[in-house]
């Protein structure tokens, strides 16, 4: 068993390493970063890079866009994924497997095959440089979140549902009033899941968003990255500062993650 420990502490810091020397780089200063060999710790510790950034470029901005892009996003996902997972698992209809069998395979389509269709469709309505191109499609569900959602909803009786609907429920009621209820787990491992991956999402922000006070935090680290030679300080100060809504976020929901995964992939 002791071995056993020690394995695992010794995981656990080779996968907390990059993240540990994220956060005490961004302490040092730039000639201490640049030296060699380098040092675990800083000589001088020094928040010089933190300032810097917040004062020469708007990365408070970029967090606040962020917040805003990744919350609408999972209120959107949260919301549009629920409908069409309940409609799959409750209401009767021809062609419902075929259904979620195509959504299935929208899985296996990389988003680069659709990047220049979507990029000229949003461009003929005029939605480039605005939040519309993240926002929107997450009203219209996705096929994780709509997978992840249908597999607990199939655990749950369906009698209860039909109970509820003896009684004068619609199936928005009996989804809101039953169904949500009983898959808090499961939805709270899709907003998570779904919060983070917005947040790290470079690709689609970089092709649809231009301007500098509407770029998200992942586009916002890539430009400091690219204004000449990398100032290294700089840049594990502002990844420090993004990685800490994430960091809470998941900390927060980690057991109903792990519980709405496994209840999802039990309900067959």
């Amino acid at each position: 068993m002791t071995s056993l420990y020690t394995l695992l502490i010794a995981v656990t810091l080779i996968v907390l390493f990059p993240i540990i020397w994220m956060l005490l780089t961004s302490f040092k200063s730039e000639s201490e970063v640049n030296a060699f060999p380098p040092s675990i710790l800083p000589n001088t510790w020094t928040l010089d890079a933190y300032s810097k950034i917040l004062k020469l470029y708007p990365f408070l901005r970029f967090l606040l866009n962020s917040l805003l892009i990744s919350s609408a996003v999972t209120v959107g996902t949260l919301i549009s994924c629920a409908m069409a997972a309940f409609a799959l698992v409750y209401l009767r209809f021809r062609g419902r497997e075929f259904i979620f069998l195509v959504i299935l395979g929208t899985l296996t389509v990389p988003f680069a095959a659709t990047m220049v269709p979507i990029f000229a469709e949003m461009s003929k309505i005029g939605w480039i440089n605005t939040w519309y191109p993240l926002i929107v499609p997450a009203f219209l569900g996705n096929a994780y979140g709509i997978f992840l959602l249908r597999q607990l909803f199939r655990g749950i009786p369906r009698e209860l549902g039909e109970a509820a609907t003896l009684d004068g429920c619609g199936p928005l009621r009996v989804l809101r009033n039953i169904y949500v209820p009983l898959s808090t787990s499961a939805f709270t491992a899709l907003g998570v899941v779904t919060f983070i991956n917005s947040w790290n999402n470079m690709i689609s922000p970089l092709i649809f968003v231009n301007d500098q006070n509407k770029m998200p935090v992942a586009v916002g680290l890539a430009y400091l990255n690219g204004q000449g030679s990398a100032i290294w300080s700089w840049l594990m100060a502002a990844s420090t500062l993004s990685v800490i809504p994430l960091l809470l976020m998941y900390t927060l929901g980690q057991r109903y993650v792990v519980a709405g995964m496994t209840m999802s992939g039990a309900n067959r």
